[in-house]
């Protein structure tokens, strides 16, 4: 079984997105563990604020085969293969870390973002500090403490999923 982080993220009908992938990946796998939820303004496109966490899991899927649950589940949240890059998402799910995995073919793991947004390691460092990221060897909490908090404002959201405390 390979220990899997993946990033979650909304900016359009958030409440509804989030708490609906988040009860759908908890059905599909096991030990799943979720970060509070975090709002920032949209980084690189327009649109409303974005909700950002991160959850945890064990899969024995292959990475291949969890990239193509998450897309699935992104179309069936609405989410086209025509949509712009930078678009306004009602869900976006990123594989952040399947477990100590480097590759610089797609996906590309670990994620590269996780050392450049907050929205992505903040939450991260919250769910796992003690987890070691692959290249760097730093921790989560290391790599968050370290991080310039000034460039990007992010806060805890004040809507959480009522099911966060029972999956953390």
């Amino acid at each position: 079984m390979a220990l899997v982080y993946i990033g979650i993220g909304s900016n359009i009908d958030k409440e509804y997105h989030v708490a609906n992938a988040l009860q759908d990946l908890d059905k599909r796998f096991d030990d799943c563990r979720v970060s509070p939820i975090f709002e920032s303004a949209a980084v690189n496109c327009t649109g409303d604020n974005y909700y950002n966490l991160v959850m945890g899991f064990t899969t024995s899927l292959s990475i291949h085969e969890l990239m193509q649950c998450l897309k699935d589940l992104e179309i069936i949240h609405g989410r086209k293969a025509t949509d712009r890059r930078y678009a306004p998402r009602t869900l976006d799910l990123d594989l952040l870390l399947f477990d100590n995995i480097i590759q610089s073919t797609p996906p590309v793991l670990p994620r590269p973002e996780i050392l450049y947004h907050a929205f992505v390691l903040w939450p991260l460092s919250e769910l796992a500090p003690d987890l070691r990221h692959p290249v760097s060897g730093l921790s989560m909490a290391e790599l968050w403490r370290d991080f310039d908090k000034s460039t990007q404002v992010l806060r805890l959201a004040e809507w959480q999923w009522p099911k966060i405390t029972e999956l953390a």
